[in-house]
C-alpha cells in the first residue's frame, strides 16, 4: 500500500457515513471512495445481465470486469448514468446479498485499494477499517438506531417522489444489519481501534467535525 493517509468510515446502511465521508474528504482535499457503490453497481450489473444474485462465480466475474467510473458525483456503468438507479431499494438489498459472497469481495479488493492516492483518501463502507485499509491512520465506526436510519431513508425516498413504508424500512434495516454482521467474510463490525460515533441524535456537521478532530489527533496535526 502507498504512504498516503487513509481515513475509514464504516457502519450500517443509512448511518450517514457516505455523507460524512464525502464532506470530510472535501474539507481535507482528499480522494473519496464510496465502496458501497461498487457493490451496488455489481448487484445492478447482475440484475441487468440476468445473473442470479446467489451465483457466486457469475457475480464475481461481473465484479472483476465492472465498467464502473465515478465522475463529478455521478456514477456510471459503461455508458449509462446509474447514479439514481443504484440507490433503489432492490439494488441496495441485492448489494447486501452479493457482498456476502467471498469471490465477489475478492474481486473488488484491489479495485478499492487502488483509490489510495496522494494527498489522501476517505473511504466509507462496511469493512474499510477491518479488511481493505487495516493500516488507516484514523478509523471511525458510524452508527445509529435502526429506527433513526429507517426514518432518514424514508425521507430520502419521499423527497424523490417514491412511495415507502416506514415499518417495512425498519424491518429491512434490521434484516440487512443481521445479514451484514453475521456473514462469514468481512462481517460488519468496528475495528478494535475505531472511534465509535452514534449519530442517532447528531447532525451531519457535528459528525463531520468529530471525524476531523479524530483524524487530527491520530495524525498528530
Amino acid at each position: 500500500m502507498s504512504d498516503s493517509p487513509v481515513i475509514t468510515i464504516d457502519g450500517p446502511s443509512a448511518s450517514g457515513k457516505g455523507t460524512v465521508a464525502a464532506r470530510v474528504a472535501r474539507a481535507l482535499g482528499f480522494h473519496f471512495l464510496d465502496s458501497g457503490a461498487l457493490y451496488r453497481l455489481t448487484a445492478l450489473a447482475a440484475l441487468k445481465a440476468g445473473v442470479a444474485l446467489d451465483d457466486e462465480a457469475g457475480v464475481a466475474k461481473l465484479a472483476a470486469a465492472l465498467p464502473a467510473r465515478f465522475d463529478g458525483g455521478a456514477v456510471w456503468l459503461g455508458d449509462e448514468n446509474v447514479t439514481d438507479a443504484i440507490r433503489a431499494e432492490a439494488v441496495g438489498e441485492g448489494a447486501s446479498k452479493v457482498a456476502a459472497l467471498p469471490a465477489v469481495r475478492a474481486a473488488l479488493l484491489e479495485r478499492q485499494r487502488a483509490y489510495r492516492q496522494a494527498p489522501g483518501l476517505v473511504a466509507d463502507g462496511r469493512d474499510m477499517g477491518t479488511v481493505i485499509f487495516p493500516d488507516a491512520v484514523a478509523k471511525v465506526y458510524l452508527t445509529a438506531s435502526a429506527e433513526a436510519r429507517a426514518e432518514r431513508r424514508y425521507k430520502q425516498l419521499i423527497e424523490k417522489g417514491n412511495s415507502a413504508s416506514l415499518p417495512a424500512l425498519v424491518a429491512d434495516m434490521q434484516a440487512r444489519d443481521a445479514r451484514d454482521a453475521t456473514r462469514a467474510v468481512a462481517p460488519l463490525k468496528p475495528a478494535p481501534d475505531a472511534l465509535l460515533l452514534d449519530t442517532t441524535h447528531m447532525d451531519i456537521e457535528s459528525a463531520v467535525q468529530a471525524v476531523l478532530a479524530h483524524y487530527r489527533r491520530k495524525s498528530g496535526m
